[in-house]
Order: structure tokens, then C-alpha cells, then sequence
């Protein structure tokens, strides 16, 4: 009898050890991140540290995607939340602030990154939250998200995390050497931007460009243009020979194009991913993806 109560005690015992280690090993941690350009420079940081969340989806508008109620409550049970802020994700700051309330971290990256203002239209003054088209204000950016993750973000292994940051962020500055090179080939006369919205405050003033209007005169996509609006807007484009209006590839270019049509100017409009990362077999699957391509349309848009 005492053989088979000894192997029950080590079975028993082995039982206990084995349920033991399960209820003690560490939780996979949760960062959650609300754009997917955002996102795309997150995971580059964390690598396999953390499991990195993104509730806007690919080709999305910033400005109006909404989430569900489960992504609410996630939000809210996260070891940290990352979004851009200044007034980006109109739909989905209410359940950032929610989350805070629960006493979930959260990191609002665009204020802690020397925004700037928006120079014109109807948001002149207010801080531009399009910081990312600054490959510079990325750099500052991964320094920044790499000391609130390794802070916030229990189990991750510090020396692993600040080496891929490290790493990635000097991708970002090799980028924005390429981009510079490049874009210093466009002529002087050629160097200005029309776009649909406020979106490119960022870029031209890192690569000497000028913005001289938006169809949409306002740093989000909700709002409308007035008659007076895209009057000024075409006077701009013939005063400055502009070769392209670049729209944004989540909204629909059909508004340039029939301004364009009604006001009879030739401009072509050309597509750029200006506020979100494309499908992962997409051109823009990728922030560096993005951003190279990006550029590449910009110069081929304005040698036309």
C-alpha cells in the first residue's frame, strides 16, 4: 500500500507545482496604440517584449474611425496606451480618457514632441498633431515611447527594449538623410504643396517646401471647404504654376478632381498615405514605407 500512496503524493505533488507555475508565470504584457503609423513604430520598439495592439485599421481616416466596445474595454485594461493626441483621433479620445480614469498609463505623443501650429485656415494657432511627416520628431518620438514602455510596462527587458530602439531609430535618421537628398533636387520654383487638408506642416518645413493651400482649409478631414475657400485655393494654384494637388489615399480624390474640372486648371491629383499605413502588401505597410513613398510621389508630382 505505501507504493501507491507515494506515487500519488508525487503526482499530487507534481500537480501542485505544475498549477503553481502557471498561476505565478508572468502575464503577457498589453500595449495598445490608436493610429497604425503609431502602432507600426511601437512594435519596431517592443519587438516580442509585448504584445502590441492597433485599433485603427489600415487605409483609415485618423479623424473619424471608431472603435468597439470590446476595444473600449481593452483600453481600459492595458498596461499602456499610446495615441498621438492634439485633437487627432476626434472619435476615440473619450475612451482614452476613460482609460486614465481606471489608472491606465497612457502616453499623448504628439504634445511631447515640439508640436508646431497650424500657420492658416481654420485652425491657425492650434498645434498640428501631423507630427510624423518629421522623421526628426520620430527620432525624439522612439526616445520618448521607449522610456514610458520599459516604465509602465512590467516584464519587458530594458536592455533588449532600448537596443531596438536604438536600432530603428537610426533607420529613422538614415531615412531622413535620403529624404533630405532628395528632396533638395526639386527646383526652387516647383517646391509647394497643395494638399486636401493641413496634413504636410511637418515635411516642408524639415525639407524647404511650402504649403500654399488645402482644398480642405482645416487640420482634420471633417470639416468643408466654402466657395471662398477653394476661390482662394484656385488663385494660389494658378499664381504658383502648381503642377499636383496631393490628397490624402483614405479619402476620395474626387473633390480635387472636380475642383480642378470646374476651375480649368490642369493639375493632376496624386495619391499620398499621409495619415495611415497602407495594407501589409500595400506600399505603405511600414512608417519608413511610407515615408519613402511618400516622397517619391511628392518629386514625381511636382516635375510634372
Amino acid at each position: 500500500m505505501r507504493a501507491p500512496k507515494l506515487l500519488a503524493a508525487l503526482v499530487a505533488a507534481a500537480v501542485l507545482l505544475m498549477g503553481g507555475a502557471a498561476c505565478t508565470s508572468p502575464k503577457r504584457t498589453h500595449i495598445l496604440v490608436t493610429t497604425n503609423i503609431l502602432g507600426n513604430v511601437v512594435a519596431e520598439i517592443v519587438g516580442d517584449q509585448a504584445e502590441v495592439s492597433v485599433l485603427m485599421k489600415p487605409n483609415a481616416d485618423p479623424h473619424s474611425f471608431a472603435i468597439s466596445a470590446r476595444e473600449a474595454h481593452a483600453m481600459q485594461t492595458a498596461d499602456l496606451v499610446v495615441y498621438n493626441g492634439l485633437g487627432l483621433e476626434e472619435g476615440v479620445l473619450h475612451h482614452v480618457e476613460a482609460a486614465e480614469s481606471e489608472g491606465v498609463p497612457t502616453v499623448e505623443v504628439g504634445a511631447r514632441i515640439d508640436p508646431m501650429e497650424y500657420r492658416d485656415g481654420d485652425a491657425a494657432g492650434l498645434p498640428d498633431p501631423h507630427f510624423w511627416t518629421d522623421p526628426g520628431r520620430v527620432v525624439t518620438a522612439v526616445r520618448m515611447l521607449t522610456d514610458e514602455i520599459i516604465t509602465h510596462v512590467d516584464g519587458v527587458d530594458a536592455d533588449a527594449v532600448r537596443q531596438r530602439a536604438e536600432a530603428y531609430a537610426k533607420e529613422v535618421r538614415d531615412l531622413d538623410g535620403r529624404l533630405a537628398e532628395r528632396f533638395a533636387g526639386i527646383p526652387a520654383q516647383r517646391r509647394v504643396l497643395v494638399t486636401n487638408h493641413h496634413v504636410f506642416g511637418y515635411l516642408a518645413a524639415r525639407y524647404d517646401l511650402t504649403v500654399v493651400g488645402a482644398i480642405i482649409p482645416s487640420g482634420t478631414t471633417l470639416a468643408s471647404p466654402s466657395a471662398s475657400d477653394l476661390a482662394s485655393l484656385v488663385t494660389a494654384i494658378e499664381t504658383h504654376r502648381v503642377p499636383a494637388i496631393f490628397a490624402d489615399t483614405a479619402q476620395p480624390a474626387r473633390l480635387a478632381e472636380v475642383l480642378a474640372a470646374e476651375a480649368g486648371i490642369t493639375v493632376r491629383v496624386v495619391g499620398l498615405y499621409s495619415e495611415s499605413l497602407s495594407d501589409a502588401d500595400g506600399d505603405a505597410a511600414s512608417y519608413l514605407d511610407m515615408m519613402r513613398f511618400n516622397t517619391e510621389a511628392i518629386i514625381g508630382g511636382l516635375s510634372g
